[in-house]
């Protein structure tokens, strides 16, 4: 075997149409909306006198719904188009990102984070494949700058949160509904209305889709991934107790090594050894940084968390080539299943991680994380033959010319 077979081909991900960097500059800020509360998730709780595992559930709301919503994405999507499914979703988060900002007690905030999540889930789902059938260069070039839009938003969403939110933790909710109707008067004017799929997606075909051996393995290697990763997001800036500027400047540097890495570092890495042991080796280093997170001094946990984000880059990386390369389905398809699986773990580690804490004691929660990341590891150890040649002969298949009319994004 030569090559690595998630690899489908090279291209600059700087010479895009206006349409690709638009749907990437909204990318940006959607992804922002996910670390913008970490800084000022003290700052909330003390505002609306809740406890940190009320807080918490800011998280568990917006991703429990996006789980659920990314069976409705290719639905909805195939029927109304990939422009309208946009600008839906844009609509949306632009709306309850607003509200949140108005909101009087946390039960209204968690409400109104779920619809939030939901305008979230359909413009992020939707984005991916519009930036993959429309990027020049290839699917890889699609994929490192849909990664670039991620690390870029998750440095700067913790920054912003930060800066704003040191005056009132309102004003980076309106913040972001201010960014996200820029991203929708971006996508109305540059973006034009991709071509729908030949056959319309139903409510069941992500799940159906999880029916391929190599993307369920990839999706619960994921689910247990994610686990760890928003332990770190959600629960972390509770353990540090900083300042919402020292926090802020904390997850900056955090989603910086997360952009480098995930852009930067891990295609090298792959092509060098592979994507499934660069997926394995991070996944086990990931864990023995939490353990050393978990039980280290404040100015440790601070680097372990910082350094988190190296890791979690990479594995970002992979994972996402893993679900738009492994599986026979659509790509839009794909994706939709293998989130909705991946999602539910992002809701569950923000509930949880703070219970465990009040169940135990606060290192607890770190171990449970690391083993979670070991888990994932073990999936891709004990699916490793089948993920490779899965793959492998996917890419051949895709090599061949396709028929005429036909769309694999």
């Amino acid at each position: 075997m030569s090559g690595d077979p998630f690899d489908e081909g090279g291209g600059s991900i700087l010479r895009q149409p206006k349409a690709v960097w638009a749907t990437a500059g909204a990318s940006v800020v959607a992804f922002m909306g996910i670390g913008l509360v970490d800084p000022i998730l003290p700052s909330i709780a003390k505002g609306l006198r809740a406890t940190p595992s009320q807080v918490s559930l800011l998280f568990t709301s917006y991703f429990l719904i996006t789980a659920v919503a990314m069976l409705v994405t290719g639905f909805v999507s195939s029927r109304i188009g990939g422009r309208k499914t946009l600008l839906a979703g844009l609509a949306l988060v632009v709306v309850f990102a607003a509200l949140s900002g108005s909101s009087d007690s946390v039960g209204q905030l968690v409400g109104f984070r779920a619809g939030w999540g939901l305008g979230n889930a359909l413009f992020v789902s939707t984005a991916l494949a519009v930036i993959v059938g429309a990027a020049a260069g290839g699917s890889a070039a699609a994929i490192l700058l849909y990664e670039s839009a991620l690390g870029l938003g998750m440095a700067c969403g913790p920054l912003l949160g930060a800066l704003l939110g040191d005056a009132s933790w309102r004003f980076p909710f309106f913040g972001t509904a201010a960014l996200m109707a820029i991203g929708f008067l971006a996508i109305t004017a540059f973006l034009k209305e991709q071509p729908k799929p030949a056959r319309k997606t139903s409510l069941l075909d992500p799940v159906r889709a999880l029916g391929h051996g190599g993307l369920a393995s990839a999706a619960v290697s994921a689910f247990f991934y994610n686990y760890a990763f928003f332990t770190v997001l959600a629960f972390t800036p509770f353990v540090l107790n900083m300042s919402p500027y020292r926090s802020g400047a904390v997850f900056f540097a955090w989603g910086v090594l997360l952009a480098v890495f995930s852009v930067l570092i891990a295609p090298r890495l792959q092509e060098r050894f592979g994507s499934l042991r660069v997926l394995g080796g991070s996944l086990v280093l990931m864990a023995a940084d939490l353990l050393v997170l978990g039980y280290g001094n404040h100015t440790t946990a601070v680097v372990c968390t910082v350094l988190s984000g190296a890791f979690i880059g990479l594995n970002n990386t992979v994972y996402t080539e893993l679900a738009l390369g492994v599986s026979d389905a659509p790509r839009p398809v794909a994706s939709a299943g293998y989130n909705f699986v991946r999602w539910f773990a992002a809701a569950a580690a923000p509930f949880l991680a703070p219970k465990i804490e009040e169940w135990t004691d606060i290192h607890i929660p770190f171990v449970v994380a690391a083993c979670a990341a070991l888990a994932g590891a073990a999936v891709v150890a004990a699916r490793r033959k089948s993920l490779v040649m899965e793959a492998e002969e996917l890419r051949e298949e895709r090599a061949e010319p396709a028929p005429a009319g036909s769309a694999t994004a």
